[in-house]
C-alpha cells in the first residue's frame, strides 16, 4: 500500500559533513555486466556543471558501462520531468535528485532500492545524512552527492566600521539589526525572503522543528510546531519592526544591495561563494563566514540548505550497473575530487574534506573556509521530508508573501502552510495521525 511504502520511507533526519573515497559495490554474479558483451548504456539526468568531463573518466576506466549525460533543470521542474517519465515508463537510469523530493519519487515508485549495492560504501557517510536516502532501515533510495550546511555570510568590513561583533545568537543577531539601521537607514543587517521556502526550512530544522514523521502507518505533518512558530514570529518580528529588510533572495534588487554594503548579512549555505561572486563582484575579499546565529547561547548547531544524490530509477533495465556508477561518482577518491573542481558541489562522503583545498577565490580572505566550513558541517541536522513538500513550498511562498506584504504575523501564514498540506495528502489518500 501507499501509505505502508511512505511509512517506510519516514526516517529522513539530516546532518551534513564532508566526504570522498570508498570502494565500489560488488557486482552481483546475476545479469552483471561484463566488457566481454555488449557494452552497457546508461542515461543520466542532472543540472551539475561540467559533469560530462567527470562522466568521461567512468566510460575510458569502464568499457563495459557508458553513460550519457543527459543536462537538465534543477528544483522542482527536474523532480516533476522525472516522476513524469517514470510513469510513462522511459526514466533515465540515473537521476540527480534533491533530498527533499526522495519521497514522493518513493511514493510512486519512480525510485530503486539500492541496499544490497550501496551496503559496501554505507560507512562513506555520516548517519544523518545517509537517513536522508535510506528513507528507513531496510531501503536506500538514493546514494548521497552534496549537501549544503548552513551558515552566516557577513560583510567583515562593515561589520569593523559599524563596530558590530559577529552576533552568537539571533538575539544579538536582532540586537545587530537595529545598531546597523541607527548607524545607517540606507543599510540593512539583512533580509527576510518569503520566495525562498528552503532557506526557512534550513532555518527551522536549526531550531529543532520536525514538519513531517511517520505514527504507525499514518503521516503526521508539524509544519507548525512549536520551533518552526519561533523562527517564523522571530523574522516575522523583525520585518514588521523595519530593522529587517524583505526584499527577495537573488533579485535584481538584492544583487544591487549586495554589490553596494546595503545589505550586511546572509544567511546561507556553503554554496554561496559562488552566488557571492557572480552577483555581488565589487565586494570580493570583504566578506567572511561564521557558524549561524544560535537560539541559545552555547549551542552549536544548524540546518541545510539544499543537496542532491544519485537515484536509479525503478525502472531501469541495469539497475545494478547504475548503482555502480552511483557509487563510483560518490565515492572515488578521484570522483568527488572532480566533483568539487568541476561542479563546485560540497561533497556529502565524510573524506570529502580532503578534495577541499585553498578557498574560494570570492574568499581569499579568509583561507581556512573550507576548514571552518567542514567544521560547520558536522554541526547540522534536519528533519522528515514528506510526500508532499512541492505542495508546502508553493503554499509557503504565497503566504508568506501576503504575510510580508501586511506586517502580519508569520505564524499565522505558518498555519496556512501547515492547513493546505494536510488537506493535500487527504486529498491524495494518505493516512494522517490525529
Amino acid at each position: 500500500m501507499r501509505t505502508t511504502r511512505l511509512a517506510v520511507a519516514a526516517a529522513l533526519a539530516a546532518a551534513v559533513a564532508a566526504g570522498c573515497g570508498s570502494p565500489e559495490p560488488a557486482a552481483r554474479q546475476s545479469g552483471s555486466p561484463s566488457a566481454a558483451s555488449t557494452p552497457v548504456k546508461l542515461t543520466y539526468w542532472t543540472w551539475a556543471p561540467n559533469m560530462d568531463k567527470i562522466v568521461a573518466v567512468w566510460n575510458q576506466a569502464h568499457p563495459d558501462i557508458q553513460v550519457t549525460v543527459n543536462k537538465q533543470a534543477s528544483g522542482d521542474e527536474a523532480a516533476a520531468k522525472f516522476l513524469t517519465a517514470a510513469r510513462a515508463g522511459n526514466p533515465p537510469d540515473l537521476m540527480q535528485a534533491e533530498y527533499q523530493h526522495l519521497p514522493s519519487f518513493v511514493a510512486a515508485d519512480a525510485v530503486a532500492d539500492l541496499k544490497a549495492e550501496t551496503e559496501p560504501i554505507r560507512g562513506e557517510f555520516s548517519e544523518g545524512l545517509w537517513g536522508l536516502v535510506t528513507l528507513g532501515t531496510d531501503s536506500v533510495y538514493a546514494v548521497p552527492q552534496d549537501s549544503g550546511p548552513m551558515m552566516l555570510f557577513y560583510r567583515k568590513d562593515l561589520f569593523d566600521k559599524y563596530g558590530i561583533a559577529v552576533p552568537k545568537t539571533w538575539q544579538e543577531y536582532a540586537e545587530a539589526a537595529r545598531r546597523v539601521r541607527e548607524a545607517d537607514p540606507k543599510a540593512y543587517l539583512g533580509t527576510f525572503s518569503s520566495k525562498d521556502p528552503g532557506s526557512f526550512a534550513g532555518l527551522a530544522q536549526q531550531a529543532g522543528a520536525q514538519w513531517w514523521s511517520i505514527s504507525g502507518e499514518a503521516w503526521k505533518v508539524s509544519i507548525d510546531d512549536a520551533a518552526t512558530t519561533k523562527v517564523a514570529d522571530y523574522w516575522g518580528d523583525l520585518v514588521k519592526e523595519g530593522v529587517i529588510d524583505d526584499m527577495p533572495y537573488f533579485t535584481p534588487e538584492w544583487n544591487k544591495a549586495l554589490n553596494d554594503g546595503r545589505l550586511l548579512t546572509w544567511p546561507s549555505a556553503v554554496w554561496a561563494p559562488g552566488v557571492l561572486e557572480t552577483n555581488a563582484p565589487k565586494a570580493k575579499g570583504k566578506w567572511a563566514v561564521a557558524p549561524l546565529p544560535q537560539w541559545s547561547a552555547g549551542e552549536n548547531v544548524t540546518g541545510f540548505w539544499g543537496g542532491s544524490s544519485t537515484a536509479v530509477a525503478a525502472g531501469s533495465k541495469h539497475k545494478e550497473a547504475a548503482a555502480k556508477f552511483a557509487a563510483w561518482l560518490n565515492t572515488d577518491p578521484q570522483a568527488v575530487d572532480l566533483l568539487v573542481k568541476e561542479a563546485a558541489v560540497y561533497p556529502a562522503a565524510t573524506k570529502g574534506a580532503a578534495a577541499l583545498t585553498g578557498a574560494p577565490g570570492y574568499f581569499s580572505n579568509q583561507p581556512g573556509f573550507w576548514r571552518q566550513a567542514s567544521a560547520i558541517a558536522q554541526t547540522a541536522r534536519g528533519f522528515t521530508f514528506g510526500p508532499n513538500v512541492s505542495t508546502a513550498y508553493s503554499v509557503f511562498k504565497d503566504a508568506f508573501d501576503k504575510a510580508v506584504q501586511a506586517k502580519a504575523p508569520f505564524s499565522t501564514a505558518l498555519r496556512t502552510v501547515q492547513d493546505a498540506v494536510v488537506a493535500d495528502m487527504r486529498k491524495a489518500g494518505f493516512t494522517l495521525a490525529q
